[in-house]
């Protein structure tokens, strides 16, 4: 009698957890485009946050952060994370992971 209900909960349970991950990776993905746009974009008067000597040296830390589900947060990335927040406007509510895997991306 319990089982049937069992099973409908056990399958709310799973296309839940199915729908919060497609809208993180819809969310990485609006992300990882418009910092792809930013990076592309130079100008005479700015470099671009690809070319940035911080968010390059930050490769090393964003793998590790990204490994470690974000328990490793080194220097060189926390310094990038601020500088593409700073540059990029629709980097300012990503999430830590999300501009991780950007600079990883690049």
């Amino acid at each position: 009698m319990h089982r049937p209900l069992l099973v409908a909960v056990a399958l709310l349970a799973l296309s839940v957890g199915s729908v919060q991950a497609q809208t993180l990776v819809a969310t990485s993905n609006i992300i990882v485009r418009a910092l792809d746009r930013t990076f592309d974009f130079t100008s005479d008067t700015t470099t671009s946050v690809r070319d940035s000597k911080i968010v390059l040296a930050a490769r090393d830390d964003a793998a590790s952060f990204v490994a470690s589900q974000g328990v490793i947060r080194g220097a060189q990335l926390e310094a990038a994370l601020s500088t593409i927040r700073s540059r990029v406007p629709e980097a300012q509510q990503a999430s830590d992971q999300v501009l991780a895997e950007a600079i990883l991306a690049r």
